[in-house]
C-alpha cells in the first residue's frame, strides 16, 4: 500500500466517523461528555477474580472505562484497554442493555473511549468479562488506529506521534513508566542520604559548568542575551557556599549539539554535591545509586543491554585515563610534552585540528581507542587538568585532576570530581577557558565573576557528580535509542 493510498483510506474512514459523530448528536448523545467515574481498573479486576472458574457468574456490578482496541462479532465482544491492561466487554442489544446503549453500539469504532457498567463473569473460554448493562460514549475517535497485526511500524511516526505509539505499543509505555520509576527511586535515594533538592535557573547570563555549546535567547525587557543552561553545577555549588552541605537537582539541560542514538539537545541530568567529601566518596555514592536503581527496576544488579550482561554491583573497576590509553596504544602521554603528544596522535592516525592542548589530545585518543571497550561499569580517573576546569589538581601530578567519569556499555554516563575550591586557581582556569573561546572553541566556558566571588567567601572541601538520566535509563530498559526513553524527543521538521 502506497502512502497516498493509506492517506486516502484514512481520510475516507475519518469521514465515516464524523458522520457517526453527527448521528450520535442527532440522537441526543454527547460524544464528548465532561466526566465519568469508573470504579475499577482492568488489572484490579483480573487480580480480584483470578480464581473465578470458567462459566461462572458473580453478580458483582463494576464500572470500567478505556479505549476500544478490538471489536468482534459486530461489536458483541469488545477489548477495552485502560492504563493497567485489558478487560473484555460483552454487549448485545438483546442482553438487557439500558437506555440508548443498544443504539450506541451501531456507532462505536476501534479507538473510541467508552465507559461500561455491568456484571462480572468468566466465559467458557476462560476470559474475564464484563456483561454490559450500560455503555457511555466518552470520546468519539475520528482517526483510525494502525492495524492491529501490523502496528505502528514507521519509526519516525512513532516518535513524532508519541501518543499514537503509546496507544498501540505496550512496550513503549512500559519503557516510559520504568524511566519514571527510576527518577522516583533516585530522588528517594538522595533524600534518604540527607540531600536537599533545589531548583536553579535555566536562563543564564554566563555559560559554565560543562564543556558544551549552548543555546542562546534574548530577554526583551532586560535587553540582554542569555543562554539556556548547559549544567546546574555553578549554582548548586553556590548553595554549598551558602551553608547547604548536601544539595542536588534533577532537571532539564540544553546543549546545542547533534542528535544521535545517545544525544538529544534537551535531556535530564542529576547533579549532586556533598561537602567534606571528595571524588572517591562520589565513586562510592555513584556505585550505590546505580546498584539501587538496577535492583528497583529489574530485581537484580545485572541488566541485559543488546544481548550483553552488565553488572552494576559495586565496587566498579577503576583505571586512570592515561593508563588505559597506554594499554590500548603503547603510548605513555605522561612522558610527552605538547609537541610529542601531537606527534604521537598523528602517528596513531587520529584526526586533529592542530589547536588541541595536551589534555585534549589525550581525550581524542581515549575516545577513539578506549571508550568503546568499557562495557562493564568502570570509573575512568585522573582526567587532564586541561579539560577539567572545575576539578582539583592531583597534588602529585598537577597536569591531572581528581576527576572520574563512569562508563558502561562504552558510554560515558556520569562525570565527577573533587571540586576546585581555591578561587585563585579557579580564576586561572576560567582565564584559560576565555582564551580558548577567543581562539574559536565554542564549548569553552565564560568568566563567571559572581561564582569566583562566592568561592572567595569560602567553600568547604566538596565532591560533586552529574549523571545523565536518559543514558542510564537506556541501559536499565535495554533501549536502543535515547528517543525510546524520551516521551517527546527532538525531531527535524517534516
Amino acid at each position: 500500500m502506497t502512502d497516498q493510498t493509506a492517506a486516502n483510506q484514512g481520510h475516507d474512514q475519518r469521514q465515516v466517523r464524523v458522520e457517526k459523530l453527527h448521528a450520535l448528536e442527532r440522537m441526543g448523545i454527547n460524544p464528548y461528555p465532561a466526566h465519568y467515574k469508573p470504579d475499577s481498573l482492568a488489572a484490579g479486576l483480573q487480580e480480584k477474580y483470578k480464581d473465578l472458574p470458567s462459566e461462572s457468574l458473580t453478580g458483582d456490578t463494576v464500572t470500567v472505562a478505556g479505549r476500544i482496541r478490538a471489536l468482534r462479532n459486530s461489536g458483541m465482544f469488545i477489548d477495552l484497554h485502560d492504563e493497567t491492561g485489558k478487560i473484555q466487554v460483552y454487549s448485545h442489544g438483546d442482553h438487557g442493555l439500558e437506555d440508548d446503549s443498544a443504539k450506541l453500539l451501531e456507532y462505536v469504532d476501534i479507538g473510541d473511549i467508552i465507559g461500561v457498567r455491568g456484571t462480572v463473569r468468566r466465559t467458557k473460554r476462560g476470559e474475564l468479562t464484563v456483561d454490559s448493562k450500560q455503555i457511555t460514549m466518552l470520546c468519539k475517535s475520528l482517526l483510525p488506529l494502525p492495524e492491529k497485526h501490523h502496528g505502528l511500524t514507521d519509526v519516525e511516526k512513532r516518535y513524532r506521534q508519541r501518543y499514537l505509539d503509546l496507544i498501540v505499543n505496550e512496550q513503549s509505555k512500559a519503557v516510559l513508566l520504568k524511566r519514571t520509576r527510576m527518577v522516583a527511586k533516585i530522588r528517594r535515594f538522595m533524600e534518604d542520604r540527607g540531600f536537599v533538592e533545589f531548583e536553579t535557573p535555566i536562563l543564564h547570563t554566563v555559560v559554565g559548568g560543562a564543556t558544551a555549546k549552548p543555546f542562546f535567547t534574548h530577554h526583551n525587557a532586560l535587553g540582554m542575551d542569555m543562554s539556556l543552561r548547559i549544567a546546574t553545577e555553578l549554582h548548586l555549588k553556590r548553595l554549598v557556599v551558602g551553608g547547604f552541605p548536601r544539595v542536588y537537582e534533577m532537571g532539564r539541560i540544553f546543549r546545542n549539539e547533534g542528535v544521535s542514538i545517545k544525544h538529544n539537545p534537551e535531556f535530564t541530568s542529576i547533579e549532586f554535591y556533598q561537602a567534606y567529601a571528595d571524588y572517591e566518596d562520589m565513586m562510592k555514592l555513584c556505585e550505590d545509586l546505580m546498584e539501587a536503581v538496577a535492583i528497583e527496576l529489574n530485581g537484580t544488579t545485572k541488566v541485559t543491554y543488546g544481548g550483553k550482561s552488565i553488572d552494576f554491583k559495586g565496587p566498579f573497576k577503576r583505571a586512570k585515563m592515561t593508563d588505559l590509553v597506554k594499554q590500548a596504544t603503547g603510548v605513555d602521554f605522561m612522558t610527552l610534552d605538547l609537541d610529542g603528544a601531537k606527534a604521537a596522535v598523528k602517528k596513531l592516525g587520529i584526526a586533529m585540528t592542530g589547536k588541541e592542548n595536551w589534555g585534549q589530545l589525550i581525550a581524542l585518543v581515549f575516545d577513539e581507542k578506549c571508550e568503546h571497550k568499557l562495557v562493564q561499569p568502570t570509573h575512568v580517573t585522573h582526567y587532564p587538568t586541561d579539560i577539567s576546569p572545575l576539578a582539583k589538581k592531583c597534588p602529585e601530578e598537577p597536569r591531572l585532576t581528581q576527576r572520574f567519569e563512569i562508563f558502561a556499555n562504552g558510554w560515558e554516563i556520569g562525570n565527577a570530581f573533587s571540586e576546585l575550591t581555591n578561587p585563585l586557581d579557579q580564576r586561572e582556569r576560567f582565564e584559560e577557558q576565555v582564551r580558548m573561546k577567543a581562539a574559536g572553541d565554542e564549548e569553552a566556558n565564560d568568566m563567571d565573576e559572581d561564582f569566583l566571588t562566592a568561592l572567595e567567601y569560602g567553600m568547604p572541601p566538596t565532591g560533586g557528580m552529574g549523571i545523565g538520566i536518559e543514558r542510564l535509563a537506556m541501559l536499565m530498559t535495554d533501549s536502543a535509542s535515547i528517543r525510546d526513553i524520551l516521551p517527546f524527543p527532538t525531531m527535524r521538521k517534516e
